[in-house]
């Protein structure tokens, strides 16, 4: 990865273009530039990488309605128009939302991806009930951190998988179970779960669907996808052969054991943002942010991420650095 120059984006009619401040780092963009997920994410090098930011409005399309030059926004650009690590870009209107007033630039770039992942895993795909109990391993993470909080809020009981290291952090979260996952064996200490949410894979796939009860739902965002997901991205036939192969070992084995195994790839909604903005204004979620990096250290951020090491979310600062 080099930094270059590029022309300004342009904009539709339905488009905002904000200038960034700050962009949040997530292991996805590895993901894309090594191309492990090319198979669903079919994205053409050399691209600008970047999946969340924040920053301020400059400009609006002419058939935008809810946003005005100045306004501090947040947002998650859809796929196929990805590039929040630059100073610019344009992203359609449906996909940003307000920043959260109790923010920062930097915080609030870090809760776009994290946060719509979770939401849709919970709220929309597991439809996660007060006194349920789910397992969101790497509860440390990203998507983790933002999840048990969730999870919470949504009065589940809630089981997290960590390192040492982050047994305190997921403790303050709220996490009701803490399991260090290079000491215990989380498949000997939980049982008659309702929900798991995976972001790891191997063996951890495996034994997260012997911590199901029947009936249970094992969310997977690491892969492998599934039929559902082809039918609901339009594969063509090719591609949905490919995905039935790929997915074949989980989804037997889910059957064997009465549960429903189900790929997740996140999708921009800024309609989902609003909801979320509110829940951290109001205090109930907070954002944990590991490290900001400066615009030129984007690769070593991106490093960083990729070491697994990181508590919360790694972000870049973009506004006032050197294109």
């Amino acid at each position: 990865m080099r930094a270059g120059e590029t022309p300004e984006p342009e904009m539709g009619e339905n488009d905002v273009l904000v200038q960034i401040h700050a962009a949040g780092v997530n292991p996805l963009d590895s993901k894309i530039r090594n191309g492990e997920f090319k198979l669903i994410l079919p994205y053409r090098l050399p691209l600008i990488l970047g999946n969340e930011a924040a920053g301020v409005v400059v400009s609006v399309g002419s058939r935008v309605q809810r946003f005005k030059p100045g306004d501090e926004v947040f947002a998650r650009p859809r796929k196929g128009r990805i590039g929040t690590f630059a100073e610019f870009i344009a992203i359609a209107e449906d996909d940003v939302a307000h920043k959260p007033k109790a923010l920062t630039m930097e915080e609030a770039a870090s809760i776009p991806l994290v946060g719509l992942t979770a939401w849709q895993a919970l709220i929309e795909r597991a439809h996660l009930k007060k006194g349920q109990r789910v397992l969101i391993h790497a509860g440390s993470g990203g998507v983790g951190t933002f999840a048990i909080q969730l999870a919470k809020h949504l009065g589940a009981i809630v089981a997290t998988t960590a390192s040492a290291t982050g047994l305190d952090l997921v403790k303050r979260l709220g996490a009701d179970i803490a399991i260090d996952y290079r000491r215990d064996d989380f498949e000997t200490i939980l049982k008659d779960y309702d929900v798991v949410l995976n972001s790891l894979g191997g063996e951890t796939l495996d034994k997260s669907l012997r911590v199901l009860k029947p009936g249970g739902t094992l969310i997977s965002i690491s892969g492998p996808p599934d039929p559902d997901f082809a039918n609901e991205i339009g594969a063509s036939w090719i591609l949905r052969l490919a995905m039935r192969l790929l997915s074949y070992r989980i989804r037997r084995k889910s059957r064997r054991r009465h549960v429903r195994y189900s790929f997740l790839l996140m999708r921009a909604s800024g309609e989902q943002l609003r909801k979320i903005s509110s829940l951290i204004d109001s205090g109930i979620i907070r954002p944990v942010v590991d490290r900001v990096f400066p615009f030129d250290s984007t690769k070593e951020a991106m490093a960083y991420v990729e070491t697994g090491r990181a508590k919360g979310k790694v972000v870049v600062k973009v506004g006032g650095a050197q294109a």
